[in-house]
């Protein structure tokens, strides 16, 4: 279903037309240790947008991440380049600081991709952002993303987080997948497509 143009600006997809953004799929993890989205990923859109919402870790201090598989492949272990950094603030008002975390980045790695960092599991802690994935469908170019997301960690302390880089392989990615590193988690995550 297209967006409005008002809607649209709300999500944050600046500089496009109304019927540009389109709502592909949205999913809800109850106790879930992974969601998939296995299909709509294609030629179709040359951006798609993964949102996520209220992300609660039923493991105090696991971390949220995202895979893909190309096309005919499986077990979610594409190779990945990135970089990771963050701002964070304690509740406390100590402990602030903005850095690079190479722990969380990847030099040709095939693990998860980190978007969250010591993810809290109480009640009221939760964490949520976007993922944006480009060209998918090509078959010439690495797949480039990027992704954004804030949380309130382990540690009582609000984090934004940025971690950017490119999936490297020309095949079409068709399938993402989210998990965190240990544990199930709820909440909610809808893939919008971007003409």
């Amino acid at each position: 279903m297209p967006l409005g143009a008002n809607k649209a600006a709300i999500m944050g997809v600046a500089g496009v037309s109304t019927g540009d953004v389109v709502l592909l799929s949205s999913q809800t993890a109850d106790g879930d240790s992974a969601i998939s989205f296995t299909s709509g990923i294609d030629s179709t859109y040359g951006e798609y947008i993964f949102k996520f919402y209220n992300i609660n870790a039923a493991t105090d201090g696991a971390e949220f991440s995202f895979q893909a598989n190309a096309s005919s492949q499986s077990g979610y272990n594409e190779t990945i380049t990135s970089t990771y950094f963050r701002a964070r603030h304690n509740e406390s008002g100590a402990d602030g600081e903005l850095g690079y975390f190479a722990d969380e980045d990847q030099a040709q790695g095939t693990g998860f991709q980190t978007l969250t960092h010591n993810q809290g599991s109480g009640a009221d802690e939760a964490c949520a952002g976007e993922l944006h994935l480009f060209n998918p469908a090509s078959t010439t170019y690495v797949k480039h993303f990027y992704a954004r997301g804030v949380t309130n960690n382990a540690s009582d302390e609000a984090a934004d987080i940025h971690a950017a880089g490119y999936i490297n392989v020309t095949a079409a990615i068709t399938n993402i997948q989210f998990k965190m590193d240990s544990g199930n988690f709820d909440g909610k995550i809808k893939m919008w497509g971007v003409k």
